[in-house]
């Protein structure tokens, strides 16, 4: 899921009324939102930022309902387990196999799109395998549904998600989004590649040129938005993405704590004068700015080096395990159509 948590929508009036409403949790059947007073002074404010009628906002928050199942699905993302717990999630072998076909259904195209964005197809494919098993998945939550129980009745992220829900009255505009029929995740993301409204708006391309940027039914749409998304967060064409390396008895714990935020910071050459193992054939030279982080199964602490791309992953999904099983789903797939194709010749 892409998640812009930077992007936030308040105001003086809302904040406050939000004070009053924060301790208050949902129950609401459609209708309900209405009758609370955050829920007005966030309707004063979206009709102000968006220019859509104050009657179509109280149209469409009028249908919205409180999902308990959408609070308690955020509460335990998958990205809270170790990798051990993670990896064999994405990393399976229908997973890689479906990758396979596929790339092999839509090869042209994603050979179209990742010549003119300079993204790896492998890459864009394991995106849309991690989000929803190439499609397959989408969600099942209503859109407006999602963002407004979120919105409201999840005071942590509340404000992150009333923005996304501006976002999302601003689509239904621009895009023709059904507000009452558009479904996707438990956090209101959309279509194949799972985008939240703030991303759909501001990196979703009209790949096939027929006016709308459509998530769902168009997988040029789908890729070029996909490869977009990486390109406008600095995606280096061609470059590595990560590598592990051993530290030995080093002390990177200071390394450790910087990349939380999971920005290369470091260079490669202070992890060698640190005393860390680097391969001699790093794909990188030591100039080369990376973060240290660490991959946890059971017992076994792995230490890898993320670069550049890597960290442009991360800006899909603000975490070092999704990031590498994307990594990860994307050269197995890549290895599984060699793999055929070598067969194919034998």
């Amino acid at each position: 899921m892409t998640h812009a948590w930077t992007r936030s929508f308040h105001g003086a009036l809302l904040a406050a009324s939000l004070v009053a409403g924060s301790l208050v949790v949902g129950g609401a059947q459609a209708g309900d939102y209405l009758e609370r007073e955050d829920v007005q002074a966030f309707v004063d404010q979206a009709v102000d930022e968006t220019g859509v009628s104050r009657a179509q906002v109280e149209a469409w928050l009028g249908s919205a309902e409180y999902k308990q199942k959408i609070i308690d699905a955020i509460t335990r993302p998958a990205e809270s387990k170790t990798w051990g717990e993670y990896r064999p999630i994405f990393l399976t072998d229908k997973r890689i196999e479906r990758g396979a076909e596929f790339m092999q259904e839509h090869g042209e195209l994603l050979d179209e799109v990742a010549g003119a964005y300079g993204v790896s197809p492998y890459v864009i494919t394991a995106i849309i395998g991690v989000e929803t098993y190439y499609g397959r998945i989408t969600g099942g939550y209503r859109v407006i549904d999602a963002l407004a129980t979120l919105g409201f009745d999840y005071p942590r992220r509340g404000e992150f998600f009333r923005g996304q829900l501006v976002d999302f009255i601003r689509l239904a505009g621009e895009e023709g989004l059904s507000m009452d029929k558009a479904e996707g995740s438990y956090a209101g993301a959309m279509g194949l590649p799972q985008f939240i409204p703030s991303s759909y708006r501001h990196y979703a391309v009209d790949g096939d040129g027929d006016g709308r940027r459509d998530l769902w039914d168009s997988h040029h749409d789908v890729f070029a938005s996909v490869a977009n998304y990486f390109v406008e967060h600095g995606w280096g064409q061609g470059e590595p993405v990560m590598f592990e390396v051993d530290i030995n008895d080093a002390d990177v714990e200071d390394l450790l704590n910087q990349a939380r935020d999971l920005a290369p910071k470091t260079t490669l050459g202070e992890l060698r004068e640190r005393g860390v193992s680097v391969p001699d054939d790093a794909p990188v030279p030591d100039d080369f700015e990376v973060m240290l982080f660490t991959l946890t199964d059971g017992d076994d602490v792995a230490y890898q080096v993320g670069l550049n791309n890597f960290y442009v992953i991360t800006r899909y999904n603000h975490s070092v395990l999704y990031a590498t099983a994307v990594w990860q789903l994307a050269q197995a797939i890549e290895g599984a159509i060699e793999e055929a194709v070598d067969h194919r010749d034998e």
